[in-house]
């Protein structure tokens, strides 16, 4: 990762010029480009657990917990159980 940012730095370094605001440029660079390869390597580091998860809570869906209409068909059937009330009503 050092060897990115110091890279990053020296070409940022070479395309604006040395002064202090070229310094400045190639620091916040560096430091954005470090951040980014930063959050890549976390989420490749994550990413066995983070499948873990979800093969998980399939496997609790699919096979433990018990069969229940999901809340967009309880939703549904509330809003068609108004709309016959109303129809009904007049």
């Amino acid at each position: 990762m050092e060897f990115f940012f110091v890279i990053g730095f020296f070409v940022v370094l070479l395309l604006t010029g040395v002064s202090v605001i070229g310094v400045l440029i190639a620091l916040f660079a560096g430091a954005v480009l470090l951040m980014f390869s930063g959050f890549l390597l976390l989420a490749i580091k994550l990413l066995p657990w983070l499948l873990l998860a979800v093969a998980v809570a399939w496997i609790y869906q699919t096979f433990i917990a018990p069969p229940s209409s999901s809340p967009v068909t309880r939703r549904f059937d509330k809003t068609m159980a108004k709309i016959n009330r109303m129809n009904r009503r007049g």
